[in-house]
């Protein structure tokens, strides 16, 4: 079974009720989905800059329960370092938190789930967008 890492922008897709997504979420089999330490740390800042919509924290925390979120760690980190500089030899570059993301994904063979395009430049990394109404197989992207 495929592990799936939702992408900041996706887990926003999916809070605001985006349909596509909520059914690829809704299909995924338990313990497919999964977010890293990095896009917790995006959607906590989000939160603390609208500290006063309660429905908002309420869908975040919710979320936060169901989804496994993993350590950003010593293998992320390697990746990270070999990624950045074989970006940089492509003449390619990602904002740093889509870096540190991107080499989360890989690092762990996950599918980055998101519809950023930037990240077409990582070598190796699969991805998948779920905004897209197209279906795919759970065993394997």
């Amino acid at each position: 079974m495929s592990q799936y890492m939702l992408d900041t922008n996706m887990v926003g897709f999916l809070i605001r009720g985006r349909l596509a997504v909520l059914r690829r979420v809704t299909e995924a089999p338990p313990g497919a989905l999964c977010v890293s330490t990095v896009t917790k740390g995006e959607i906590i800042f989000g939160l603390n800059r609208r500290p006063a919509n309660r429905l908002l924290h309420t869908a975040v925390t919710e979320f936060l329960r169901r989804v496994d979120v993993l350590a950003w760690d010593n293998g992320a980190a390697d990746t990270y370092g070999a990624m950045r500089a074989e970006l940089e030899r492509l003449g390619k570059t990602l904002g740093a938190l889509d870096m540190m993301i991107g080499a989360h994904a890989l690092s762990l063979g996950a599918v980055l789930v998101t519809n950023d395009r930037a990240f077409r430049s990582v070598p190796g990394l699969e991805l998948e967008d779920w905004t897209q109404n197209s279906s795919g197989s759970w065993g394997g992207g």
